[in-house]
């Protein structure tokens, strides 16, 4: 016993005032094991299948990250008091410093608040679907300064969460559960009217994705000054491959325009040259 007890009174190296024993480093190491075994116990606590299915794993992800960043913070501070690094006297002694520091940093400040608050509020959660700045993205990880997201291309953005909670973001996944979209085109003048409202809704009940034909609406727009122009309006739950959609249904609308012989004009442009 006394043989340990010797052994964890053994300094490592010795500052003045200051010395590093083994007893110290051993409670270090115990308080970063601990911290690593709190949180392991509570990931799986809360992925259990029953938490998972009563809360979301959305907000048990929100949950979680909060009470990780929290665990770090809390042993990040007794591993500094146990190294006997008055905290107190370290704040006072680096105040100008810090202010300094701040007024360089406050953008990426920010963007840790943002963080705080995307995690906290809840209404961007793992598995939204955003419009941000004309571009759709499906958020993949929150995280405390940025966001992970891939687009419609599948490549990787990462977003500030700044950019989240200070501009206009279209939030897709607040929607019921489907959101309507619409295809626009024009047919030539003296096209019967009736035959292509009709070939309008046929082509969008051929394609798999939309269900409810009562959710189909084919509106005569305007005179263009080229062109009839029609509005095809649809419904369909699935947001993000919407551009794809779209694309098979334009396919299906040409297919049966040259089967009915309805003409989609091009803008056409007569120049009268005077001698």
């Amino acid at each position: 016993m006394k043989s340990l007890t010797d052994f964890l009174e053994f300094e490592i190296f010795h500052i003045g005032d200051y010395s590093l024993t083994f007893a110290t480093v051993v409670s270090v190491v115990i308080i970063i094991v601990m911290t690593h075994f709190i949180l392991w116990v509570f990931k799986k606590v809360f992925y259990s299948q029953k938490l998972i299915h009563k809360i979301g794993e959305s907000n048990i992800f929100s949950l979680f990250q909060l009470i990780k960043y929290l665990a770090w913070i809390i042993s990040i501070l007794l591993v500094l008091e146990t190294l006997g690094i008055k905290l107190n006297v370290l704040l006072a002694g680096s105040a100008a410093l810090l202010v300094g520091i701040g007024l360089g940093l406050q953008n990426i400040f920010n963007n840790y608040i943002s963080g705080i608050i995307l995690l906290f509020e809840g209404t961007t959660k793992v598995g939204d679907i955003l419009d941000i700045d004309g571009t759709v993205v499906k958020i993949e990880r929150i995280g405390l300064r940025t966001t992970s997201a891939i687009n419609r291309d599948d490549i990787s953005i990462i977003i500030p969460n700044s950019h989240i909670t200070s501009n206009k973001v279209i939030n897709w996944s607040h929607q019921s559960n489907k959101t309507r979209f619409r295809i626009t085109l024009g047919v030539a003048y003296g096209s019967d009217i009736e035959l292509v409202s009709k070939t309008l809704r046929e082509s969008a009940l051929e394609h798999p994705e939309i269900h409810d034909k009562h959710l189909i609406n084919v509106r005569f727009v305007d005179f263009g000054s080229s062109a009839l122009e029609f509005e095809l309006l649809f419904f369909s739950d699935n947001v993000f491959q919407i551009e794809n959609i779209k694309s098979d249904i334009r396919k299906i609308i040409n297919q049966k325009f040259m089967e009915n012989n309805i003409t989609i004009p091009f803008p056409q442009m007569d120049v009268h040259i005077k001698r």
